[in-house]
């Protein structure tokens, strides 16, 4: 799976000073470092380098400093990876390329290059403002399936945590999450019932989120984690 490359990815980018996070605003990792303005590093991978990766690369490029395409080596070394014109259309875009080898080994093959100017501040913000509000890093980057863990998931799952004995006060669980009123008004998961005049409770599927969130596999994801 896509999510075994994540790991190596993310270490190999740690070890540039970067912070990771991955499955923010579609992008399998992004990657900051440094303040006002960050350095913005996206990150795609595939389990093999292929054109449609290169093409994430491209809608990727207008809203990062770097963009790395990270794929699985092949194992008898004849993928697209050695194909010395696969490469050079990367460099030509100015995309970094690394190869995890089966070991969980990272080699770099291409040294990205800033070819690309930023034309979507509107969107690198969004990124940047995501990756800073997200608590930790509860996703591994790859996944097409299920929910993401975003901040705004994280923060919902504060309240739902914090009404898990009964109703509560609107007031109260604003002092534990700041936007509380918003989270539980607009009830996007349908997880919150309101009961009286500032008084809010768990719904079922409110309940049955708040089970999921703290069950072994998804422990990492839940803020109380």
């Amino acid at each position: 799976m896509e999510t075994s490359l994540y790991r190596p990815v993310k270490q190999f980018l740690e070890g540039l000073g970067f912070t990771v996070k991955g499955e923010i605003g579609g992008c399998d990792l992004v990657a900051i470092k440094g303040e006002d303005p960050p350095v913005v590093v996206i990150g795609e991978l595939k389990l093999s380098f292929n054109l449609e990766l290169v093409l994430q690369g491209v809608d990727r490029a207008v809203a990062g400093d770097e963009i790395w395409l990270a794929a699985r080596l092949s194992v008898r070394g004849r993928g697209r990876e050695a194909d010395r014109r696969f490469r050079q259309l990367c460099r030509r875009l100015g995309f970094g390329m690394l190869g995890i080898g089966l070991d969980g080994s990272v080699h770099l093959l291409v040294d990205p290059a800033a070819a690309f100017p930023r034309k979507d501040p509107k969107r690198r913000s969004r990124l940047v403002e995501e990756h800073r509000r997200r608590r930790g890093d509860p996703m591994a980057g790859g996944v097409s399936r299920g929910p993401v863990m975003t901040a705004y998931r994280q923060r919902a799952l504060t309240c739902a945590a914090a009404l898990a004995e009964g109703p509560g006060r609107l007031r109260d669980l604003k002092a534990t999450v700041s936007d509380a009123s918003a989270i539980l008004r607009r009830n996007v998961y349908g997880w919150f019932l309101r009961v009286g005049r500032g008084v809010y409770g768990l719904s079922e599927v409110g309940q049955a989120a708040l089970l999921g969130a703290s069950s072994p596999a998804d422990r990492e994801r839940s803020p109380r984690a």
